[in-house]
């Protein structure tokens, strides 16, 4: 009976021992896979603030190019306030209203781009003073001729029409004057992107005809007030600076004419200088009033 009983106590004593092992392999397996999965998961997946960082740091760019490319348009579409007019009964550059300087000048030289004119875009602007290139169509009749008139524009310069082959418009038809002026419009856009915003007749011989034609074409026309360099006592740098300086007709919204010559580019910082030292400053013409 005890046999019995000891054998009885021995069977169980073994299948507990058996039930325990068993479990302690289930547990390992199951925080062996769980601590695969874990592995897995954090290979698969990045971290969470750093895609956080990188979707930040594209959308922060992504704006910072937008308000840029904003700033360029707006810079493109900005309007220089006009400040002054042409008188067309005087040629003088007048103040719009009572807060614009009155004691300015104007400088314009016609016959461009012949022989000095890149020379004489390039004294101005080291003298950091505006001008009007009047140009003819028959100085722009080869590609280095264009290639000159660009680059008086990428100095800043503003272009003006001064027809194409300079006739006095008063002894030609109505069709050839059209044809002078829109003709070298449609030239100059070609070359640099722009219609001329301004116009100036050959002699000053304006016409009923032309005045028309050039309010179509949305130019502004202007004489001027007075210039010497065609006078042959004048074909002198010296002789030349100091009668533009000191002429009696100097004053006030003066519109000085002057012309691609050499006596003229020899005479032009004097000019400028002599003009400043009696107080003159110099306008820009995008400061004046165009054609509405």
């Amino acid at each position: 009976m005890k046999k019995v009983v000891l054998g009885i106590v021995l069977v169980m004593t073994l299948v507990t021992l058996v039930a325990c092992q068993n479990n302690g392999v289930s547990e390992e397996e199951s925080n062996d896979d769980d601590l695969s999965v874990t592995e897995n998961d954090s290979e698969g997946t990045p971290d969470d603030g750093s895609t956080d960082l990188d979707e930040s740091t594209l959308n922060d760019e992504k704006a910072g190019d937008e308000v840029e490319e904003k700033d360029n348009q707006a810079e493109e579409q900005k309007v220089v306030e006009a400040l002054y007019e042409i008188n067309q009964g005087n040629w003088r550059v007048q103040p719009i209203d009572e807060s614009s300087d009155g004691k300015v000048a104007l400088l314009t030289i016609d016959d461009a781009p012949d022989k000095h004119a890149v020379e004489m875009a390039h004294i101005l602007y080291e003298l950091e003073v505006p001008a009007i290139f009047f140009v003819n169509g028959h100085f722009l009749e080869t590609e280095e001729k264009e290639e000159q008139l660009k680059e008086i524009v990428s100095l800043g310069f503003t272009i003006g029409n001064h027809t194409y082959n300079h006739p006095n418009l008063r002894d030609i038809s109505v069709d050839e004057q059209r044809d002078q002026l829109v003709s070298l419009n449609d030239k100059i856009e070609e070359i640099i992107g722009e219609r001329p915003k301004f116009f100036r007749a050959p002699f000053g011989a304006n016409t009923e005809e032309s005045l028309a034609i050039a309010k179509e074409e949305k130019m502004v026309v202007m004489n001027w007030t007075y210039g010497y360099d065609w006078e042959a006592d004048y074909q002198d740098s010296k002789a030349l600076a100091d009668i533009m300086v000191n002429t009696e007709y100097l004053s006030e919204g003066a519109n000085l004419l002057m012309h691609d010559r050499e006596w003229t580019k020899e005479a032009l910082e004097d000019i400028v200088t002599g003009l400043r030292e009696k107080g003159y400053t110099f306008v820009s013409p995008e400061q004046i009033k165009g054609v509405e």
